[in-house]
Order: structure tokens, then sequence, then C-alpha cells
């Protein structure tokens, strides 16, 4: 059996629902819990940082170790 991670917004989850249902797919709906405090201050540096300038993107990240 597999485990499938989905994040449907309010209109595709209830096609996905009914979906799921005519397939008689067991699932489960979660909701989402808070993200840690750590993880928060971790983004809210990563962003600050980024608007500092110290960000590359992700081209730049690949020429770096293209020839690796």
């Amino acid at each position: 059996m597999e485990t499938y991670f989905v994040h449907p917004d309010k209109s595709q989850e209830k096609a996905l629902r009914a979906f799921l249902k005519a397939l008689a797919v067991p699932y489960e709906k979660k909701k989402d819990e808070p993200l840690p405090d750590h993880v928060v201050k971790g983004i809210k540096r990563g962003q600050d940082q980024l608007k500092s300038g110290l960000g590359k993107t992700t081209q730049e990240v690949f020429r770096k170790y293209e020839n690796l």
C-alpha cells in the first residue's frame, strides 16, 4: 500500500473526495498542524537573508555545481 500526501485547495478538495469515494479508496483528512517555532524562525531568517541579497537563484546554484 502506498501513501499519498496531497494539498488541494477548497474547490479541488470537493472533487478529490468525490473521486476517492467513487473508487472506494479509503482516506483520512488531517488538519494542518502549526509549524514548530524553530522552523518558523528558520524560514524568517532565510527570507531576511534573501531580502538582503544573500540568496542565490536555482540557476546560479546549478551552474556552480554542474561540472563536479
